[in-house]
């Protein structure tokens, strides 16, 4: 079990905030196949705090898609505290707060990860947040530094973070300057782990319950913050439990992919609207058929189609080969 702030969990997996990614569609799916904790899609506190339109379908959540966290990114700390009062106001059970991602947009201006080379400024926003929470626990996402490697960067951010009286800290073993690239170093994640006393947990290259696993035994880490590796893959939650507990995770087969990803479809159309819906899942569909045989012609199939009925039909029509299996 972990402790965050109020909230003890008997997970060791949560997922990940992921930008485009995690919308509501997304979490339902990966609840019914076993996530417990999940974040929103990364928002913007300046957007938010004007009530941009943009925003607000990412603050989307109905009853079964809880305990849900929400994740803010920005450089202002007054527009962070005010964003913070305003998740905290709407009925997250976490707020989350960004100092990883590795976006030009989002560093341009000094945010994401490009506060890791500002830790002044990162300190002033995380003070400022706390002063605007009152109940709901305070975490924090980072990666292992901008383009210093060594895990110095997100060291000293996690004990700034820590002092400041954040419930939790994340890391992604990757710099900034990787971006999704090379390998994830799950030794700056045990450097950290070492030096904190509020949970920590490892993010960078889960795409396995096997990963998953060593994650945990080889960086000491509390929990495992599941990014890319569930896409299209939302049985590794599930996966990675029954490793965890000595049990053999099981494999979905081809129609069992199939359904889900169809499920997947509805829920975007029903969610975003068909047309946005549609496009959506043209990189959904590929998500969850990706190493199928006869997947290349699939996607250009679909990557054709616009409609809620042509995208069903070819997802029902599509067949991976005579052995109806992934490879």
């Amino acid at each position: 079990m972990i402790k965050i702030g109020k909230h003890t969990f008997k997970t060791k997996v949560f997922q990940s905030p992921m930008a485009d990614c995690t919308d509501i569609a997304f979490r339902l799916i990966a609840r019914e196949l076993g996530l417990a904790f999940a974040f929103t899609e990364m928002i913007s506190a300046e957007a938010l705090v004007r009530w941009n339109k943009g925003t607000l379908p990412l603050l989307r959540k109905v009853p079964k898609d809880k305990p849900l966290g929400a994740q803010l990114v920005g450089h202002s700390p007054v527009s962070m505290g005010k964003a913070a009062a305003m998740i905290e106001a709407l009925g997250f059970e976490v707020l989350d707060l960004n100092c990883g991602c590795p976006v030009r947009k989002v560093t341009g201006p000094g945010a994401g990860s490009a506060l890791l080379q500002n830790p002044e400024l990162a300190q002033e926003i995380f003070r400022n947040v706390m002063a605007h929470i009152k109940k709901i626990p305070v975490t924090v996402k980072m990666r292992a530094g901008f383009t210093d490697p060594s895990g110095k960067e997100a060291l000293h951010l996690a004990r700034i973070a820590e002092k400041e009286g954040l419930s939790a800290v994340t890391v992604h073993g990757r710099t900034r300057a990787q971006g999704y690239t090379g390998k994830a170093d799950w030794k700056v994640i045990r450097l950290v782990k070492k030096a904190l006393k509020i949970p920590v947990f490892g993010n960078g290259d889960i795409f396995t319950p096997e990963d998953a696993q060593r994650m945990l035994e080889t960086t000491g880490c509390d929990g495992v913050a599941i990014g890319r590796g569930a896409l299209g893959n939302p049985w590794i939650y599930a996966g990675i439990e029954a490793l965890l507990s000595g049990h053999s995770p099981k494999i979905p087969s081809f129609e069992e992919k199939k359904r889900v990803a169809l499920e997947h479809l509805r829920l975007e159309v029903k969610y975003a609207g068909e047309k946005m819906g549609a496009l959506h899942s043209r990189r959904i569909a590929a998500w969850y058929f990706k190493g199928c045989p006869n997947v290349a012609q699939f996607r250009e199939k679909i990557n054709r189609a616009s409609t809620f009925k042509e995208m069903t039909v070819l997802m029902e029509d599509f067949n991976a080969g005579e052995t109806g299996q992934t490879k």
